[in-house]
């Protein structure tokens, strides 16, 4: 088996994986870091193998696997809402992280995705949905709300209703008891709710 077969056969099935990754792989097979790298680059110039950000690749085609590049990570605000759908709208991936990167937008297979950052006090209120054959962190309707308030994103009428629908009441106080006072005043400010 070349190590080209060997490669995709190890990694094809992931939704991202890291030069590192790579680099413990050849490690066992005897190949050196320089012709390691020779062989993603090349992979990369044939349309094989995608760069999602320095270092980490993928073999899918698929916006979904940017989140990967960033872990821990979980998809959040508009795109949680369409991941779990809430509304109707399609949006870029929004990966949110505690990690400290360059937030913003990037882009990936020639489509924007955003990068966001989050505390790590704030890294909360996420679980696994299936995605395609993956598995995706994403936000759950009480996080997302209190997303789009603390990142200060505007909340259409219809969204917001599609989020009162799904909102666990006893979930989004324990969530609320967790976020800073001031996050959690304009929540109850937003949802027009008592103390």
């Amino acid at each position: 088996m070349t190590l080209v077969k060997m490669l995709i056969s190890r990694f094809a099935k992931e939704p991202a994986f890291t030069s590192r990754d790579a680099a413990v792989f050849f490690r066992k097979e005897g190949v050196s870091p320089a012709y390691r790298n020779l062989l993603l680059h090349k992979l990369v110039k044939q349309g094989e193998l995608f760069p999602i950000t320095k270092g980490v690749y993928t073999f899918r085609q698929e916006m979904q696997a940017v989140g990967f590049a960033f872990q821990p990570f979980y998809y959040g605000l508009q795109d949680a809402l369409s991941l779990r759908n809430l509304w109707e709208q399609e949006t870029a991936p929004v990966v949110i992280t505690p990690r400290r990167v360059r937030t913003g937008v990037r882009k990936f297979l020639g489509n924007n995705y955003v990068v966001k950052r989050i505390d790590r006090k704030m890294f909360f209120g996420f679980s696994l949905l299936k995605y395609g054959d993956f598995w995706v962190p994403v936000s759950d309707a009480e996080k997302t709300l209190i997303d789009l308030v603390h990142f200060r994103q505007p909340v259409s009428e219809e969204a917001l209703a599609g989020i009162k629908k799904a909102i666990r009441k006893e979930v989004l106080e324990e969530y609320l008891k967790r976020v800073p006072e001031r996050l959690a005043e304009r929540m109850r400010e937003k949802l027009k709710m008592k103390k």
